[in-house]
């Protein structure tokens, strides 16, 4: 029997009170900062396991980590379980069909995240326990990854400084080691605040907070030709000033993400951001206060890791999908443009291909596609740990990321078959870390190459805390 296949038996034979703590997780989303149900069944997750818990990782309430073994490395797999504002979806229902509540869901698969990680990291630990082998598995359950940052801020303060190999992965419409392409990204904050008065009596006693907003988004369109391609910049509207239009708005506030494919090239971008905001100030007379929110690095790959997680996949072969699968994600499909499911063979440098509407198959890792490349905070964990993301087809081919779509598959057997086969590759990888001690070294001196020529700096400003909310009232 394989090293590979142990592990994936221990995987196996837990795997059904982890999808049922999926679709728990799926029943109750909570947006960044306010998991603290979701939390709470993670954590009597790691308990009923038997693993050492940290609770309160960090300072957020919502992040908790579970720790087994005793001496050797220590693995970090790493999951995740925040949901999305008005992505509500009744699952197994192929046509929008909100349920009614608080309008979230869990449209990017965070409750298959977490849940396969916990697994995975479960699997590790009971085969630590079995063999009496050195090494410590640790699960970290991370919040807010929906552009809170939780990671980042984890990172600062030190949660991952004993950690020698991070490990996580994704949900996806294909199956393959993750490329490790991700922007930094900046969410900062410009509060305009002006003066009020009677708009058509008095309209020269104003000064106008909404104008100068206005004028801002302006000049950020402008700026927008004269930065590198694949920087991104785009906002929201916090507060548009009120609703009255015969009073000058007084006060506006919006948030802008600011992404570039580095972080040196983020920290320019926004200070070129800045001077716009200060210069609509100016011509309406008004003042800006600008607050950074939350900021996460780009991601740094890991040769060594990346190819034995790859060599996971290819023993494992793809997710085992059926016809009834395939039958319920081409009605999925069928919602969707051609666009949409072109849009996913293109980013992965995969040709068309009809009447497949899953991936039932693993893409090697020198296949490329059209970059299409968003942001985490797993970015920030890469540069201080070597750190490799799976990611695995959990959803129909075309399924656009946080989309009621995705929120609709998040229950059914293709998105628990999906999660079993990324804990079984999480496991795995884990699994040859802790007994090749020359794939230890050989990542941490991949990392270090990096990280040589550009040391990590956290993108958050030592005075910015995490937003944390509030525990809802019962």
């Amino acid at each position: 029997m394989k090293n590979g296949d142990v592990i994936w038996d221990l995987v196996d034979s837990k795997r059904s009170a982890f999808e049922a703590l999926s679709d728990r997780v799926w029943a109750m989303p909570e947006i960044a900062y306010t998991e603290y149900e979701s939390c709470a069944e993670h954590t009597s997750m790691l308990r009923a396991q038997g693993f050492n818990i940290t609770e309160c990782v960090a300072g957020i309430p919502t992040a908790v980590m579970g720790e087994a073994g005793e001496g050797g490395p220590v693995i970090a797999i790493l999951g995740e379980y925040d949901a999305l504002p008005g992505l509500s979806q009744e699952a197994g229902i192929a046509e929008p069909r909100p349920i009614p509540g608080t309008g979230h869901g869990h449209g990017c698969g965070h409750n298959m995240l977490g849940s396969a990680a916990l697994l995975a990291a479960t699997a590790v630990k009971d085969w630590l326990a079995t063999t009496g082998a050195r090494g410590r598995v640790r699960y970290y359950g991370c919040p807010a990854e929906e552009g809170g940052a939780a990671k980042a801020f984890m990172v600062r303060a030190g949660a991952f400084d004993d950690v020698d190999i991070a490990i996580s992965w994704h949900p996806a419409s294909f199956t393959q080691v993750d490329d490790a392409q991700s922007l930094a990204n900046t969410r900062m904050d410009f509060e305009f605040t002006g003066r009020a008065s009677h708009a058509a009596a008095a309209p020269h006693l104003g000064r106008s907070a909404l104008d100068a907003v206005e004028l801002m988004n302006v000049g950020v369109n402008y700026l927008r030709e004269h930065v590198p391609a694949d920087c991104r910049m785009h906002y929201a509207y916090l507060n548009a000033g009120g609703i009255a239009p015969n009073v000058v708005q007084a006060k506006t506030k919006i948030r802008y993400a600011i992404r570039a494919t580095d972080l040196p090239g983020m920290f320019a971008l926004n200070e070129r951001v800045k001077k716009v905001a200060q210069g609509a100030a100016m011509m309406t007379e008004t003042t800006v206060d600008i607050s950074i929110m939350s900021a996460v690095s780009n991601l740094l790959g890991n040769t060594p890791l990346e190819i034995i997680m790859q060599s996971n996949m290819d023993r494992l072969g793809g997710v085992p999908f059926d016809d009834a699968d395939r039958e319920f994600a081409a009605k999925i499909q069928a919602t969707l443009s051609q666009e949409d499911i072109e849009t996913d063979y293109q980013r992965v440098g995969q040709p068309l291909a009809d009447n497949a509407p899953l991936c039932d198959y693993v893409l090697p890792r020198e296949q490329k596609g059209v970059p299409m490349i968003g942001s985490t905070d797993l970015g920030d964990v890469s540069w201080a740990v070597p750190t490799v993301q799976a990611r695995v087809a959990t959803h129909a081919i075309g399924s656009p990321g946080h989309s009621w779509q995705i929120t609709a598959q998040g229950k059914m057997p293709a998105a628990h078959k999906g999660m079993v086969y990324a804990a079984k590759v999480m496991a795995g990888t884990a699994l040859d870390v802790l007994r090749n001690e020359a794939l230890l070294k050989d990542a941490k001196a991949d990392h270090q190459a990096r990280i040589a020529k550009a040391p990590y700096t956290c993108p958050i400003p030592p005075e910015v805390n995490p937003p944390l909310q509030p525990r809802p009232a019962e």
